[in-house]
């Protein structure tokens, strides 16, 4: 199996969002936007306001509700996470594992964060 079957599979299985359906989910509470994109790019194009900054070697042990070295964010399993990529692929894989972890809401954004930004969604230096 190569990558692309790899990526059909793992979106099969969640509903992936478009950027203003995860900006305005975010702004009404019902959602957790996480920005798995490195340092490097996010120094490059800048962040978005009120997304928890989680590195992706990182995601799972921030996220996991029953881990040791959970943020404050991760409250529960039925917590609902977006994951922000840069472009809407590695936010995939990481959607997958969240759902290992049974968190059963995550997913991804569709585009990434480039999306989020030619959406003329907010954006910080």
């Amino acid at each position: 199996m190569g990558i692309d079957e790899l990526l059909e599979r793992v979106r099969a299985g969640y509903t992936r969002v478009e950027a203003r359906e995860a900006y305005e989910a975010a702004g009404a509470g019902e959602a957790l936007l996480v920005d798995i994109r490195y340092a490097a790019l996010r120094e490059r194009d800048g962040l978005i306001p009120g997304a928890l900054v989680v590195e992706r070697n990182e995601l799972e042990w921030r996220l996991d509700p029953q881990g040791s070295h959970r943020v404050p964010e991760a409250t529960g399993h039925d917590l609902r996470i977006v994951v922000i990529c840069n472009e809407g692929y590695a936010s995939s894989l990481a959607a997958a594992s969240l759902h290992g972890l049974g968190l059963h809401r995550a997913t991804d954004l569709v585009g990434g964060f480039q999306a989020w930004k030619a959406a003329g969604l907010p954006v910080t230096p």
